[in-house]
């Protein structure tokens, strides 16, 4: 009845029957004893006939594949990146989808020479996944440019990526921002391009606001300390300390 139920199974055309492959490793739960010279060691058919299993590579961790990339993938790579995958992902993800190479010789070679044709012409270089995920942040943000307003000022490129830096903690050379080219020194709402890599630029608003204060804990502990060490200068010293006294030649 059984081997019945297994052909049956066998025939469906959506069951493929595959060998597992893998090695273990055993070893003999009793020593064989050393025989005499010039004869073979006695094994008892019983005795040294239990194994204990030592290891299975299958259930162990397995090796890793070098691949290609074809195209930049999240927390992954960017084109032409050799990148090591599980084997998993390689032969069920990327391979199949195209989304990367077997790493030969041929294919080394042409991504070797298209790095170097992308050096030459920037215009052609494709995006990392870091600058993709860069440029929709930019896309969701607003910059708040926070400035004083008891002296003149007038907003430059210098003063904008402090700004970035300190408010969203995004770095962006000065190169690689701009800003309209009429002077800026009123508050208001204006705008700012940023570009990511050299290959996109993002448009972002930007708002120029009032300085109302210090926000972060090490700015207003910095202004603690200034105004304490201030007050302390100011008070006259007390009688009976080691501090010297002024003295006037008449």
């Amino acid at each position: 009845m059984l081997q019945n139920v297994a052909r049956q199974l066998l025939s469906l055309t959506g069951i493929r029957v595959t060998p597992c492959r893998g090695t273990v490793i055993v070893e003999r739960w009793y020593n064989v004893p050393l025989p005499k010279e010039g004869k073979e060691p006695y094994l008892n058919p019983r005795r040294h006939s239990i194994y204990r299993v030592v290891e299975d590579t299958k259930h162990g961790k397995k090796d890793k594949m070098e691949l290609i990339l074809t195209q930049s993938i999240r927390q992954l790579g960017s084109r032409g990146d050799l990148v090591q995958v599980e084997k998993a992902m390689g032969r069920n993800k990327l391979l199949p989808q195209g989304l990367a190479v077997y790493p030969s010789p041929e294919n080394k070679l042409m991504f070797e020479e298209e790095r170097k044709r992308l050096q030459t012409s920037p215009g052609e270089r494709q995006q990392t996944w870091t600058g993709e995920m860069t440029v929709e942040f930019l896309k969701n943000t607003r910059a708040e440019i926070r400035m004083r307003e008891d002296f003149d000022w007038t907003l430059t490129k210098e003063i904008v990526c402090r700004q970035l830096l300190r408010n969203l903690d995004l770095m962006v050379p000065v190169e690689a921002l701009k800003i309209p080219d009429e002077p800026i020194s009123t508050f208001g709402t204006f705008w700012c391009e940023v570009t990511v890599n050299g290959t996109d630029t993002v448009r972002m608003p930007m708002d120029v606001v009032k300085f109302d204060g210090p926000r972060s804990t090490r700015y207003r502990y910095w202004l603690a300390k200034n105004r304490a060490n201030a007050s302390a200068e100011a008070q006259p010293p007390q009688e009976g300390s080691d501090a010297p006294e002024s003295t006037s030649e008449h």
